[in-house]
């Protein structure tokens, strides 16, 4: 099969032959319809995570099954599938309290193995993980679901519980961002974006965003501390970075909710928390890792019914070749929506 291979930290990405995989006990293997390139997919290339090299990036994906491991009972070739990024055991503790984005044991497509870049990838506990995908829901907007997508519905509806009319703002506009930015206002809430792409800050606002801040030279926590005159109660770093990290934190109201999606990798040391702020004003301080198969159902209606539509934040989509030249630069991207891959162009 064709696949996208990094073979070292930084090094050039390169489409190529390798051999196709093998369906794992319990496992299967989908044929790629759609993939996503996030911004995840670039740290683990810059080596801000550990993988093994050779290896094939990608994680946020949808299918058509093609193999099936021993063992497998709900799943069959096919099936139109997509799953969440952490594939957990479906044994411990964790996902059998239907928490398995917390598994400790878990697999990740594209970090813990080779990943979606490729026209066929391999899965791991599939009667837990895998989620079939309604007739009515597309292979892009389901692989749009997979990592920013649901990353921001759980951020939003399990982690901040956010209630109609609350503010919430989002610090960065890119795939999770925008996702926030569009489950937030299914919510009822008020938003607010930051961004230093004027794009994406237009994209917020078509999505719903009431106000949005151009963070370049800007105060962005005075800024929404006058727009929300106060503060907002809910903010999101959809980045992952020291100084956004701290705009999200500084940008609440006193006992308000901050939750981290963004990656926070020590790449100049641990990044400082503006921790007294947070003592003082008594902020709840959030982790949000991706969501469980098990909280798809509810995600999943919603999309189906159109209350949510993850399509519209599709930008482009491309092959597997632009996919190789586009990752190294990615985090300097200036998309406005996410890239999506397509490996049979």
């Amino acid at each position: 099969m064709r696949a996208v291979v990094v073979d070292s930290v930084g090094a050039r990405p390169r489409v190529r032959e390798v051999a196709e995989p093998t369906a794992p006990s319990g496992g299967v293997v989908l044929r790629v319809t759609a993939t996503g390139v996030c911004r995840s997919d670039w740290h683990a290339w810059a080596g801000h995570d550990e993988v093994a090299f050779p290896h094939v990036p990608g994680h946020e994906l949808a299918g058509v099954v093609v193999e099936v491991g021993t063992g497998v009972a709900r799943w069959r070739p096919g099936d139109r599938v997509t799953v969440p990024f952490v594939c957990g055991c479906g044994r411990c503790e964790w996902c059998r309290a239907g928490e398995a984005q917390v598994c400790p044991d878990q697999q990740q497509p594209g970090f813990t193995h080779w990943g979606s870049f490729a026209e066929y990838v391999a899965l791991h506990a599939a009667d837990p993980n895998l989620v079939r995908i309604p007739d009515g829901v597309d292979d892009t907007a389901a692989a749009a679901l997979g990592c920013r997508f649901a990353t921001a519905y759980r951020a939003l509806v399990g982690r901040a519980r956010v209630a109609e009319g609350e503010w919430v703002t989002v610090v960065g506009a890119g795939g999770v961002g925008l996702s926030a930015v569009m489950v937030a206002r299914s919510l009822g809430a008020r938003v607010v974006a930051v961004d230093r792409n004027p794009e994406a800050l237009a994209v917020a606002a078509g999505l719903g965003a009431e106000h949005t801040v151009h963070a370049d030279g800007r105060d962005v926590p005075a800024a929404v501390v006058d727009l929300t005159r106060g503060g907002s109660s809910v903010a999101v770093d959809a980045v992952g970075s020291e100084q956004t990290c701290a705009d999200s934190i500084l940008s609440l109201r006193r006992r308000g909710r901050h939750v981290q999606v963004g990656l926070l990798p020590p790449v100049d040391g641990h990044p400082r928390v503006p921790m007294a702020r947070a003592i003082g004003w008594e902020l709840d301080l959030l982790g949000s890792h991706g969501m469980a198969a098990a909280d798809y159902p509810a995600m999943m209606a919603l999309v189906e019914r159109g209350s949510l539509q993850p399509q519209r934040l599709v930008e482009r989509t491309i092959g597997l070749e632009e996919a190789a030249a586009l990752l190294p630069v990615f985090d300097r991207a200036t998309v406005a929506g996410i890239t999506v891959v397509d490996p049979a162009r």
